[in-house]
């Protein structure tokens, strides 16, 4: 059997590792967390009335084919280890002047719901369907799952590229078919949730309204943590080695040939192969020192634009609020605006939108009998644009978010909080080596996407692969997925 080497337990690295040991491929994976999951760490705060439970994030499961995937590879069944539960309304929006749309995909109440929006767009979002399934075949079921390794690949993808008008932005494509202003935001903020400006991002990205169209949006019962430990499961199962609280100091390589990992407690783990999931400047500049052509590529990476950040609040409080949706966007007074300040000027302002998490309106166990858990998210700009005091910054912006959520949602939220916490740029930067503490790593550009990403395997290092946020195709849990397969292709090729 050969061996190789996973770097990071995020969702990306296990599914590649799931897919290396299916095949045969002797597999460890090593974190440098107590816990498996990455981005989607999970804390338990416990308090008098029992104890929260709060997921770091990503909250939002979408293509359940792409996961229960994983266990079919070993004639297994993800329910063996992992209950998904649909979600409905996907998302519930809403403005400061009190408009409200429920997205989902039960057509009578989209149309519904369109109809008392914006009546006079209902034959526009019929055609933006069909916009985004198109880009969602070309985009998501043709090159979202292969490697794109030499220039000539992104040539022969060129022509659907151009065909679906690649290079306007998602929010320029919905206003061609939709023209008021509030069903553009709800058709167009998407890419947020992979940190792409609504704005900039390329139009390819609408093919996410066509993947939630189809395959819905769910929820792992008990939450995203339980699904990494069904992960976790699942690749233990098949024979795979999980190594956690050991950070990679290095990777080895000698000539154009990775070795294996150095681990901070002086491990050394030989491989034929590596592949990193930890954040792409990470791995160039940090772990691979001792190499030339990688630090070639770390001085490119970093001249790259990133994702913005986040700003998390988790709460809990005393109550049941059955009226609060699981997804909300609570949209601000601006858009276009307050995405400038964010993507382009590094202004942290006075105004926000943000995503409020509600999962007990799904899972009430995430919470202590009669209570509920929360987290508010508010995009901000990383440190590279913004290096502020987080110390200092946090607490006001950690206030003015809860007192949003009062002000539209919970008017006694102040006396009803029971525990609370936040997460800030810099926590993103030291738990996950995140470059400049980007929530997203690379931001979701034309010019950042395919060939012009972090390639799934190296091109001067013939056995270091990399899977997750910073490859192609991209962030979210459809993305890294489909990143894994990617990765996954190039190397089982390579072990046979």
């Amino acid at each position: 059997m050969r061996r190789a080497v996973v770097i990071g337990a995020g969702i990306g690295g296990l599914a590649l590792a799931i897919r290396l040991q299916s095949a045969g491929v002797d597999t460890t994976v090593v974190e440098a967390r107590d816990r498996p999951g990455g981005r989607a760490y999970f804390w338990e705060k416990p308090t008098e009335a029992g104890t929260f439970t709060f997921d770091a994030g990503p909250t939002v499961i979408t293509a359940p084919d792409a996961l229960r995937e994983l266990w079919r590879l070993s004639g297994r069944d993800i329910s063996e280890d992992v209950k998904l539960v649909p979600v409905s309304p996907f998302y519930r929006l809403s403005w400061p002047d009190g408009t409200r749309f429920d997205y989902s995909n039960d057509d009578r109440q989209l149309r519904a719901e369109l109809a008392r929006l914006s009546p006079e767009d209902i034959e526009g979002y019929r055609r933006f369907l069909a916009y985004s399934a198109g880009v969602y075949e070309a985009g998501y079921l043709r090159l979202g799952h292969v490697a794109f390794l030499d220039f000539m690949s992104m040539v022969r993808a060129a022509p659907s590229l151009v065909k679906h008008q690649a290079w306007r932005s998602v929010y320029s494509i919905v206003s061609d078919y939709v023209k008021n202003e509030k069903l553009r935001q709800a058709l167009s903020f998407h890419t947020l949730l992979v940190g792409g400006n609504p704005m900039t991002a390329s139009a390819i990205y609408a093919l996410i309204h066509k993947l939630e169209r189809d395959g819905g949006v769910w929820w792992a019962e008990g939450g995203t943590n339980r699904l990494v430990a069904g992960m976790v499961a699942l690749f233990e199962r098949l024979g795979g080695v999980m190594r956690l609280g050991d950070p990679v100091a290095a990777i080895d390589t000698l000539g154009d040939r990775a070795t294996g990992v150095r681990t901070r407690s002086g491990a050394e783990l030989a491989a034929e192969m590596v592949a990193s999931n930890a954040d792409v400047v990470h791995s160039y500049r940090d772990l691979l020192k001792g190499s030339r052509s990688a630090q070639r590529t770390a001085a490119r990476l970093v001249r790259k634009r990133f994702s913005p950040s986040l700003f998390l609040v988790h709460f809990g409080v005393k109550g049941s609020f059955p009226e609060i949706p699981h997804h909300n966007i609570l949209f601000g007074p601006r858009y276009r605006g307050l995405l400038d300040d964010i993507y382009t000027h590094g202004v942290l302002p006075e105004d926000f939108s943000l995503y409020l998490h509600h999962p007990s309106a799904t899972d009430p166990r995430m919470a202590p009998e009669g209570h509920s858990t929360f987290y508010a998210l508010a995009p901000v700009p990383h440190l590279g644009k913004f290096p502020a005091d987080w110390g200092e910054v946090g607490p006001v912006l950690e206030a003015r978010m809860l007192a949003e959520v009062k002000r539209r949602l919970i008017p006694d939220l102040d006396a009803r909080i029971v525990t609370q916490f936040s997460y800030a740029p810099p926590d993103f930067a030291a738990d996950l080596n995140a470059h400049l503490g980007s929530g997203f790593s690379l931001e979701p550009l034309l010019s950042q996407s395919a060939w012009f990403r972090t390639h799934n395997r190296d091109d001067d290092i013939s056995n270091l692969y990399f899977v997750g946020a910073g490859t192609h195709p991209g962030a979210g849990i459809p993305g890294v997925l489909g990143s894994a397969r990617a990765t996954a292709a190039l190397m089982i090729g390579e072990h046979k």
